[in-house]
């Protein structure tokens, strides 16, 4: 290639009404890191709808590039049609994909098709698989409630929820949305709650505005990043006291900073911290609780 030649990268994932799955992206990922490796310039599309601040096809005068690169998914409709009329002049390249009918429109207006499955052909290895490793993410499990009604005017729920997924959706994690309700009918929901705690162990920390959301993380030796959604605080605040559990905000308390402040905490400290609350939970040194004193209270009697 001429030192004026320029790649132009998409997929499914550049397309104004695409879909950007994970797997399309790692592909994007593994030819990125082959260009690089070659020395060769190129941009990548993507769709307005995934990456409002990249390039779109809004953008992109197609004179400016000699090849087209198209990664991933299945070859096939308009739209793929529609990129070999508008980028006739390029070479166009389409690797990693699948090749539903070879003799589409969509398939046979590729100059080389790299297939990654086609009738007739051994398959191969999906882009995604080598991709290069990110680094890693933490897991955050997110357990809130919309409920709790009997609170009445000082119900701050819905916007403590609405903060806190506000802010969750900027942050770099991965998000996992829980139910402490078990449902033994509804394959989405656990049926039991050892099959909840075995998710909540293997997170990195939790954030919560349930009293069993924080109870249950701890138990689990997981961190709980904690909100009582109640304005002047009720049984949320009452139970991280009991449990001796800092990572607590007010439902009118919940700025950036505080929550920043916490989520630091629970991945640093708060690890060492969650695990021995949760040892402590099933020592026999664990602090009382009501059931302590039920024997007590049947043998009373009547009043």
């Amino acid at each position: 290639m001429h030192g004026r030649d320029r790649i132009l990268v998409t997929g499914w994932f550049g397309f104004l009404h695409g879909e950007a799955t994970a797997g399309d992206v790692l592909a994007l990922r593994r030819v990125e890191a082959v260009l690089r490796d070659a020395g060769l310039a190129y941009d990548v599309v993507w769709s307005p709808g995934f990456r409002p601040g990249g390039m779109h096809f809004a953008d992109v005068d197609p004179a400016a590039y000699t090849r087209l690169v198209f990664v991933c998914g299945p070859v096939h409709g308009r739209q793929i049609e529609e990129l070999h009329r508008r980028f006739a002049h390029c070479v166009r390249i389409a690797v990693g994909v699948s090749v539903v009918d070879p003799g589409s429109p969509a398939v046979t207006g590729f100059h080389q098709v790299l297939a990654r499955d086609a009738a007739g052909t051994v398959p191969t290895l999906d882009l995604a698989a080598r991709a290069p490793a990110p680094p890693a993410r933490p897991v955050a499990g997110v357990v809130l409630t919309h409920g709790q009604h009997e609170y009445g005017g000082r119900r701050r729920h819905a916007e403590a929820a609405a903060e806190l997924t506000r802010w969750l959706a900027g942050k770099d994690c991965a998000r996992l949305e829980l139910e402490t309700r078990l449902d033994a009918h509804d394959w989405r929901l656990c049926g039991t709650p050892a099959q909840l705690e075995a998710v909540l162990a293997r997170l990195d920390l939790v954030v919560t505005d349930r009293l069993h959301g924080l109870v249950l993380a701890l138990r689990a030796g997981t961190p709980a990043l904690a909100v009582d959604p109640v304005a002047g605080g009720a049984k949320v605040t009452a139970q991280a006291r009991a449990c001796g559990w800092p990572a607590l905000l007010p439902a009118e308390g919940l700025t950036v900073g505080a929550l920043e402040h916490w989520w630091d905490w629970c991945l640093t400290r708060g690890r060492e911290e969650a695990a021995r609350i949760g040892a402590g939970f099933r020592s026999a040194e664990a602090a009382e609780d009501t059931a302590d004193g039920l024997v007590a209270a049947l043998g009373a009697g009547p009043a």
